[in-house]
């Protein structure tokens, strides 16, 4: 069976993560949750669906594209991850009808590294799969691109761990302990508050806030003198909007009915331009959601606008 290979340009790529994986615990290095982001991706844009006999393939050239290294740094990255990526682990908690569980798990039950041909071929761990394809439950999104110029482990980590809470803009108190837990912080490394606060927390926030597309500040949470945990505030940064041009036929208001506001609503839901460019409106959502909210705008002369070209794509006929 070959590896399934991605169809799209990862470059805009749609993370999708149940929010149970979202907030795992595990420590993963940069080079190895950039491997899982892309992984994730290919798993999602192949649209055929995966299971956990699943190949996924992982090029260095799309490895040095995205995370803008050189080839021969990606080719070291997915080298190293043969080993390394194998045995790494994760917990998350599962809720089940007989009550709330810890599951421990591996990332991958399968991986392999082809010298000749640069490709790392991952095969997910089968209580990976559904926390990356399922989408009838909650679940978080955000584009690749947001955390590409991240460079660190814990960056990463604090970025999809905040951007859960994207439709408050913010989270609420987060324990010390569970909170060093998430980011992957050992209980043996930074023991010390000012060391965490000095080597951890605030070297991230200063990444996120110089190359995401949300500002943040922390809040300290004390129980007498000692810090026992935080929480944090967001704000997303102005947004591109997608570019169109105008067709010349669209003169006028053009009004559709409630039926093909629905109809392209649905349509526009699971169209991967629009998914990257609204993805902090999909937020926590799943996809029947975002169709609906797509839907409502598409009452509105604006929107029809921007979205006129790609109405047009997906055969909506004035």
């Amino acid at each position: 069976m070959k590896g399934i290979k991605s169809v799209f340009n990862m470059k805009h790529g749609l993370v999708v993560k149940d929010n149970a994986l979202m907030n795992a615990s595990y420590n993963l290095e940069v080079t190895e949750q950039r491997l899982i982001l892309l992984a994730i991706i290919n798993a999602r844009e192949t649209q055929q669906g995966i299971t956990s006999d699943s190949k996924l393939e992982i090029h260095a050239n799309d490895y040095a594209s995205q995370f803008h290294v050189t080839k021969e740094a990606a080719y070291k990255a997915l080298k190293t991850a043969v080993n390394n990526l194998f045995e790494r682990q994760f917990s998350f908690k599962e809720e089940t009808k007989k009550g709330v569980g810890v599951v421990r798990s591996r990332w991958v039950s399968r991986i392999k590294y082809i010298d000749d041909s640069a490709i790392l071929e991952i095969t997910f761990a089968p209580d990976v799969v559904p926390l990356i394809t399922r989408l009838e439950k909650h679940f978080t999104s955000y584009q690749i691109q947001q955390v590409t110029q991240l460079t660190g482990k814990y960056a990463i980590r604090l970025y999809e761990l905040l951007i859960a809470w994207r439709e408050v803009g913010k989270s609420p108190p987060i324990e010390l302990s569970e909170f060093r837990a998430k980011l992957g912080v050992e209980n043996d490394e930074y023991k010390a508050m000012n060391h965490f606060k000095s080597r951890v927390l605030e070297p991230s926030i200063k990444q996120i806030n110089q190359h995401t597309d949300i500002t943040v500040s922390y809040e300290q949470h004390k129980k007498g003198r000692t810090i026992t945990g935080f929480s944090f505030r967001f704000k997303q940064k102005p947004q591109p909007k997608i570019e169109t041009k105008r067709d010349s036929n669209t003169s006028g208001f053009i009004k559709l009915t409630d039926s093909q506001r629905i109809k392209y609503g649905s349509k526009l839901a699971y169209d991967e331009r629009v998914q990257s460019e609204y993805s902090h409106l999909i937020g926590t959502g799943n996809y029947e959601q975002f169709g609906q909210l797509l839907a409502e705008m598409l009452a509105e002369e604006k929107y029809i606008q921007t979205f006129f070209p790609l109405l047009l794509e997906h055969g909506f006929r004035a």
